[in-house]
């Protein structure tokens, strides 16, 4: 095959609304329906299927998640629920019915040796004086857990945040962290 004499070999190629040399964009409805899937939610659902085949949040504590957010955006005390996961089932749920609101108390259920997830509305008075009520996770690992632990709670930490809907994740090593607590929130608010 002879080339023509106008062609240039240095010539960027054509993009074509096809082609996929394009340069990276989110997919589209109906490609994500050509792919099947529903919408771009189940599409963001599937990259973190990895995690959400291994770990699971029963109906009952989904529901708890959200009702706690929800119900401690304007509350006027710290409120905190802990949550853990059960090695056998992989299931993410808390710990117990308790919803604490005194930073003291919380610091006295959280284990020495074991990791958690603690969901965490903080009302605080910034600088400026307004009132602003942060809503984090706090990941509580204890140097003295073993790998094995950590490591089940590392893979479920980005699910946890996704799920549980909170603004950030303060990583916390022992239950005296607690006490700086109002001052590792005050800096990112």
């Amino acid at each position: 095959m002879t080339s023509s004499p106008r062609a240039t070999p240095l010539a960027p190629p054509r993009r074509t609304p096809q082609s996929s040399s394009a340069l990276p964009h989110p997919p589209s409805s109906s490609h994500l329906h050509r792919e099947g899937y529903h919408s771009v939610r189940s599409f963001s659902c599937e990259i973190m299927s990895s995690e959400s085949r291994l770990y699971t949040f029963s109906n009952e504590t989904t529901t708890k998640l959200r009702k706690f957010r929800l119900g401690t955006s304007r509350a006027k005390d710290p409120q905190a629920v802990i949550y853990e996961i059960d090695k056998k089932t992989l299931e993410i749920r808390p710990v117990d019915d308790d919803v604490y609101s005194d930073i003291q108390s919380l610091a006295d259920e959280l284990p020495e040796h074991a990791p958690r997830f603690v969901l965490l509305s903080y009302p605080l008075t910034l600088d400026s004086g307004r009132l602003s009520v942060p809503y984090v996770m706090l990941y509580y690992l204890p140097i003295t857990c073993n790998s094995e632990v950590k490591m089940l709670y590392a893979g479920a930490k980005e699910l946890m945040r996704n799920t549980s809907e909170v603004g950030r994740i303060i990583e916390i090593d022992s239950a005296e962290d607690l006490e700086e607590i109002e001052d590792k929130l005050k800096e990112h608010s």
